[in-house]
């Protein structure tokens, strides 16, 4: 009996140091960000602001895009550009919330459907 308790408390030691990382999604379902995204050896970034439906980007060339926003969780959304410029562009884009702290969340995107090419940023809220 002494040694099913004792397995008992270690498997659940074990799963409590195991927990999942922290994801309070709906703290960054809006607001103004700043990000980072690393995409093979470069690291890009720039700034949005996002509504519920809305996204407007600012890649930091003076260059601004536009994107509907249809979330499907507390936790994932879809990104379809309002005005495509070329084939790529009209690919909706699935983003991913994997974690949360106090001031950021990190994520990993990839277009809808593409389960192979997953690209992972930081997004820090400005306000």
């Amino acid at each position: 009996m002494a040694k099913y308790v004792y397995i008992i408390l270690m498997v659940s030691l074990f799963i409590s140091c195991t927990s999942s990382p922290e994801r309070n999604c709906t703290n960054f379902r809006t607001g103004s960000f700043s990000y980072k995204v690393f995409l093979n050896n470069d690291t890009l970034s720039g700034k949005f602001n996002r509504g519920e439906s809305l996204q407007l980007e600012n890649y930091g060339d003076g260059k601004i895009d536009s994107s509907a926003i249809n979330w499907v969780n507390d936790c994932e959304f879809v990104a379809k550009k309002l005005n495509p410029t070329s084939n790529i562009d009209k690919k909706p884009l699935l983003f991913k919330i994997i974690s949360t702290n106090d001031n950021s969340y990190t994520f990993e995107y990839s277009y809808l459907g593409d389960l192979k090419n997953k690209h992972k940023g930081v997004a820090y809220k400005v306000n």
